[in-house]
């Protein structure tokens, strides 16, 4: 089971050389299957509802380590779990991550980017990272260390950023992932993510 994800950053009904991306809906996917291109892939898209702090404290407490927002002196271990689970990012036309970088680790850590994270034993081994504008928010990526998946952590972590930025004013929370992770899809119910839509990546198949 993986507890790593990133939300599409291409959901725009893309082509590229190899797929065509689109959502469910569009009125384009008739013909695409009269070409002969069928789905190979899929992702979503969720936007959060409040349910209130009450729900998120729970799931932070829930989870047997330290949650807190990360900064700039958290680079090098935020760096260090991205590297570590880079590899479990589900890749595809519709959904992917680039690794970290120390720069990019550090921007993922400064303003209006916002990361937060669990602790177990001192170790960094959860982080999501949101990117903020304004009043709105989206999920950049969230990863759980393989060691500690299925332990609640990748709630915990999502938890406490929805939790703070909703205090400081954001009403705008969306994220989204791949159709493949179930588990992220599990998580993200969790913590209030409802599916508002859904991307479909058609290709020559085999």
């Amino acid at each position: 089971m993986s507890l790593t994800w990133a939300p599409s950053v291409r959901h725009h009904a893309a082509v590229t050389t190899a797929a065509v991306v689109v959502r469910d809906d569009d009125p384009r996917r008739p013909g695409l299957e009269r070409d002969g291109l069928v789905v190979v892939s899929t992702s979503w898209g969720a936007h959060h509802v409040d349910h209130g702090p009450a729900h998120l404290d729970a799931l932070i407490a829930r989870a047997d380590a330290d949650v807190a927002e990360l900064g700039p002196a958290d680079a090098d271990d935020l760096l260090a779990l991205d590297a570590a689970t880079c590899a479990d990012f589900p890749t595809g036309p519709a959904t992917s991550h680039e690794p970290l970088t120390p720069v990019t680790a550090r921007a993922a850590l400064t303003p209006p980017s916002r990361t937060f994270g669990a602790r177990v034993d001192g170790r960094l081994v959860a982080v999501t990272v949101v990117d903020v504008d304004g009043t709105h928010a989206e999920t950049a990526f969230t990863t759980t260390d393989r060691g500690y998946r299925g332990r609640g952590l990748g709630a915990a972590v999502k938890a406490l950023a929805v939790r703070t930025l909703r205090a400081e004013g954001v009403g705008t929370l969306r994220t989204g992932g791949a159709g493949e992770n179930a588990a992220s899809l599990a998580v993200n119910r969790a913590v209030g993510y409802v599916v508002d839509e859904t991307w479909l990546t058609y290709g020559r198949g085999a």
